[in-house]
């Protein structure tokens, strides 16, 4: 049975309406195209690869990480040593010492002092005949010292060439001098007068080099580096860019089982400025924490000593007037004494005078704050707490206050550098200010429930007489005066214990190494495999838009799918000269296509003995139908079939140059009524096959077709011929097509390999399913077969090239692939 040719029984109006649709995306063409395309995937392919290859080497900067763990002792308390305390009382049980010693890692203060201190804001750098590498500082043979005291062009590459004897060529760019400069001394821009570029310059070591934008002297490295560099390229940049680019390259974390060991990590482009970064950065914070804890418990401790002073003073003073009161009112002993109330007063009084004493603490860490007189400010333990947040926020604001003192020098209040930092002491001064207020609300909301157990134990005091009761008030004052007196000097004794025993309370246990650690990036494999990707998806995205936009028929499954129209056969490639492929090339496959289509129309017509007359359209000019009509007609006629092929394309008609026939006199002609039938039929080289051509171009060749003679002349021709082949317009442009197949036997749908648009085939579709044409059948026409990528349909077409068998083989070349295909099978075949 022909393809496509299946009964409709059955099938309902939803169903039809399917027929000519085509689905958006062929998958099974999108792949063929790859297949056919596999030289520019291999092209993109090479070429990312290639790219790839020199991203890796000449312009990937690696990137590399050390880290430092260390370990913070709890067993200190001070001003800049967070411990416990009264944190128990709002819940926290946090880390409180490592927040702070992170922040202070993290913090502006710390590590501008670090960029000031190890001149990290100059840069090193060494290029080779394409790629740049960062070096440490001490990678270079030689020290770049600015003056910072003159005027310094940031960002500016100062190129150093040895000269040998410790001379170096110094050579600045061609272009980009500014008279915009940095200070280092203020940290602030300024300008100048325009200038001319310095030209190069040879100098010694030691020997200052000054420029109206520079001025540098080179310092020599006491330790020689291993590797001689054919040159040095310095950069310099401001302070705040070079704290920007630290602090966004360390991170700090904490181990996960002990929280109180840290470990710091830092990244670069060189192994060795991370670690000596980071062993600095510890170093001079392990100082820094124990000078100010120094600092701090000696100012505990004279804070201690001269509330001690006062205390006692009092303390004798209420002695003095208890013992008057014994001696003269003769009150030794106070008959029927309720002892359990009076201890129970006393250890509450004993309670309030430890809070009164830390209040009073906690007013002087306040006004120190406040004051700014961070230099006599006392530990926080003296007050009864300890907070890391505190003590981070009154760490920053010093240094807030230090760099507006700075500041102040050189810009005045209104200014925006000014607005910022008091913006940033408001922000440090409110954090503080917070941590207080929540330590003095949790003192009076504590004193106040004292108070409130104090009055309930001494309601039973009132039964009392006025005398005795006198005498207990001043014991009580005496009581809580003295209970004061022995909370400061339990605290006093406590700071001395920790000023005579003062120790660093960070302990590095692994300091930062270079131990040949690999880069952790960039992932240059993964770069490199999304480079050849990105390459390898460029050509299948424009072969998957090509696919998607592509509107032609290119898969005859699909054509056959979409219409359920039989198909009658497939057409090879034409490469004769002319149309007349049966007669020239009688052994060529494409021959043997039109007998597959000769013997498939019975399907459509019927077996008997009426004159078939078939009719050849297709949707527009181009797809081949007048060459298939005249093949068709030529395989009948060298059939022993009578056969005339008519030329009804009366637009464009084409027939008579292929069969070297005079179109003067045609079926144009004959339809007006100037000719008879005899006159416009001609003989051809085929003893069975006539012509009639289209004759001259008429001004009505619709009507013409549709006319009554026109009909009388294929029925007068059904007598004569065993077949009437009709060449007809084209029914995408013209409807005589559709009035000429009332006519016809069987009709010749031509679709034309990727060139026919697929939906030119709605309409006759739509038409063939609705029964208003009958007897039609698609031929699929041009169809070259894609390197063993093809269908293999065998109607008439495509079943064995390479077989001997049509004349074309004697050219054929096996595909390459088929090749390998072929080789391989031969190979498991003989095992």
């Amino acid at each position: 049975m022909i393809p496509g040719k299946e009964a409709l029984v059955g099938k309902n109006e939803p169903q039809k309406e399917k027929f000519g649709s085509f689905a958006l995306f062929d998958i099974e063409h999108f792949l063929r195209r790859v297949l056919r395309n596999w030289y520019w995937f291999a092209l993109m392919l090479s070429i990312g690869y290639a790219i790839s290859w020199f991203y890796g080497k000449y312009y990937a900067q690696n990137i590399y990480a050390s880290d430092l763990k260390l370990s913070i002792s709890n067993n200190t308390a001070s001003y800049f040593t967070p411990s416990q305390s009264i944190n128990f009382i709002w819940g926290q049980n946090g880390n409180q010492d490592g927040i702070y010693l992170k922040k202070m890692l993290l913090s502006r203060s710390h590590n501008e002092f670090l960029v000031k201190e190890l001149g990290l804001f100059v840069n090193y750098t060494t290029k080779g005949v394409i790629k740049s590498t960062y070096l440490d500082k001490n990678d270079s043979p030689v020290f770049l010292e600015v003056d910072r005291k003159h005027l310094q062009q940031v960002n500016y590459p100062i190129t150093l060439t040895p000269k040998g004897g410790g001379a170096y060529k110094v050579s600045l760019p061609e272009e980009g001098q500014s008279s915009y400069l940095y200070s280092y001394d203020i940290e602030g821009f300024q300008s100048i007068e325009n200038f001319g570029r310095p030209g190069d310059k040879t100098i010694k070591v030691n020997e200052w080099y000054t420029t109206p934008n520079l001025r540098f002297r080179l310092v020599p490295n006491p330790v020689s580096p291993t590797i001689n560099y054919e040159n040095i390229i310095v950069n310099l940049s401001t302070v705040n860019d070079a704290v920007n680019g630290i602090v966004s390259t360390v991170g700090v974390d904490f181990d996960k089982e002990i929280n109180s060991i840290m470990i710091i990590s830092k990244t670069g482009f060189n192994l060795n400025g991370t670690v000596s970064f980071l062993n600095k950065s510890v170093a001079e914070l392990q100082k820094k924490r124990f000078n100010d804890k120094i600092q701090v418990d000696q100012n505990t401790g004279k804070y201690l000593k001269n509330s001690l002073a006062d205390i006692r003073k009092k303390l004798d003073s209420s002695a003095a007037y208890l013992n008057y009161l014994k001696v003269s009112e003769e009150l030794y002993d106070i008959s029927n004494r309720d002892e359990k109330s009076l201890q129970k007063i006393k250890d509450l009084e004993s309670k309030k005078a430890d809070i009164l004493s830390k209040m009073n603490s906690l007013n002087s860490i306040k006004n120190s704050v406040e004051s700014q007189g961070f230099d006599k400010m006392i530990s926080p333990s003296a007050a009864g707490f300890d907070d890391g947040l505190f003590t981070a926020s009154v760490s920053e604001l010093k240094a807030l206050y230090l760099k507006k003192r700075e500041l102040s020098s050189i810009y005045t209040p209104n200014s925006e550098p000014i607005k910022e930092i008091n913006r940033l002491i408001s922000e440090a001064k409110a954090n503080s200010s917070g941590s207080l207020r929540n330590v003095h609300t949790v003192y009076i909301t504590e004193l106040n429930k004292i108070e409130k157990q104090i009055v309930e134990a001494s309601s039973d005091l009132t039964t009392y007489p006025e005398k005795q009761r006198k005498y207990l008030d001043a014991e009580r004052g005496y009581n809580m005066i003295e209970a004061t007196y022995n909370s400061l000097l339990s605290r006093q004794n406590e700071s001395q214990m920790r000023l005579a025993t003062n120790q660093s309370d960070i302990t590095v246990i692994d300091p930062a190494k270079n131990l040949g650690q690999g880069p952790i990036g960039p992932n240059v494999k993964g770069t490199k495999m999304t480079i050849m990707g990105g390459f390898l998806t460029f050509p299948l995205i424009l072969i998957l838009l090509g696919s998607l936009f592509d509107s032609k028929v290119r898969n005859i499954k699909e054509l056959i799918g979409a219409t359920k129209i039989p198909l009658l056969g497939v057409i090879g490639n034409n490469n004769n000269e002319n149309m007349l492929t049966v007669i020239n090339t009688p052994k060529s496959s494409v021959a043997e296509a039109f007998r597959g289509i000769r013997a498939n129309m019975r399907f459509l017509s019927g077996e008997d003995d009426k004159s078939k007359v078939i009719l050849v359209t297709s949707s527009v000019g181009g797809e081949g139908k007048t060459y298939v009509s005249i093949n068709l007609a030529s395989v009948l006629g060298l059939s022993d079939k009578k056969t005339i092929l008519l030329g009804m394309d009366l637009r464009k008609p084409k027939i008579f140059g292929d069969f070297n026939i005079d179109n003067k006199f045609g079926i144009s002609n004959y339809l007006t009524g100037e000719t008879s039938i005899d006159q416009i039929i001609n003989k051809t080289n085929i003893p069975n096959l006539d012509v009639a051509t289209s004759g001259p171009i008429p001004p009505n060749p619709s009507e013409l077709l549709m006319s009554e003679r026109n009909v009388k002349l294929i029925e007068e021709l059904r007598k004569l011929y065993d077949f009437i082949i009709i060449d007809s317009p084209p029914v995408g442009l013209v409807a005589d097509s559709y009035e000429l197949m009332k006519y016809s036997d069987a009709n010749l749908y031509i679709v034309r390999h990727e060139y026919t648009e697929k939906y030119m085939l709605k309409l006759i579709t739509e038409k063939y399913h609705n029964e208003e044409i009958k007897h039609l059948g698609f031929v699929y026409n041009d169809y070259v077969t894609k390197q063993g990528y093809g269908y293999g349909y065998g109607y008439g077409y495509g079943y064995g090239y390479g077989y001997g068998y049509f004349d074309e083989d004697k050219n054929y070349t096996e595909p390459f692939l088929i090749k390998i295909r072929n080789k391989v099978k031969a190979y498991f075949d003989r095992k």
